[in-house]
């Protein structure tokens, strides 16, 4: 896991194959599909300062895999919360997006000193709830649940996190 780079968001906007893919990822935080490495890159510049907000590219040897980013919600520097998760699509199966999660929460625990890690997930991804789940992540019950409208329809969050330790 290393920091995000400009050039990697050729690679990780190619694995965007589908719209309704693209918003199970990133909700309507991008105006439209496809989304271009420019888009991605000026979302960075905006919104991922390195210190409250950061983005993380995983790799196998030289070749982008997998792409995270980690924020502190809040304002409380003890939660880190999980988004934008994605992994080449043509590498599904091989336990990458299990990796990937892990290594994120295992650096948000050891190396941002969090106690919690936190993410939204819609429940209509199924894979990534079981991918989750998998590496430690509870379903939790907010009093309101989080939803967006995606492509005509209203879709919702499950809400999950971890605690260190």
């Amino acid at each position: 896991l290393r920091p995000y780079k400009p050039s990697d968001a050729a690679i990780i906007t190619s694995w965007i194959k589908d719209e309704y893919r693209m918003r199970q990822w990133c909700a309507d935080r991008y105006n439209s599909y496809p989304v271009t490495p420019e888009d991605m890159n000026c979302f960075h510049c905006r919104f991922m300062n390195g210190e409250t907000s950061r983005a993380m590219t995983m790799c196998d040897g030289d070749e982008v895999v997998g792409y995270i980013t980690m924020r502190v919600p809040a304002n409380d520097r003890a939660e880190q919360r999980l988004g934008f998760v994605i992994i080449d699509d043509s590498k599904r199966g091989r336990g990458l997006g299990k990796a990937l999660v892990s290594i994120a929460t295992k650096f948000a625990f050891e190396k941002l000193g969090a106690s919690k890690v936190s993410l939204g997930v819609f429940e209509n991804n199924l894979a990534a709830i079981h991918c989750y789940e998998a590496v430690g992540f509870h379903r939790v019950t907010r009093a309101e649940t989080e939803s967006y409208l995606c492509l005509g329809e209203i879709w919702k969050c499950v809400e999950m996190e971890r605690y260190g330790g």
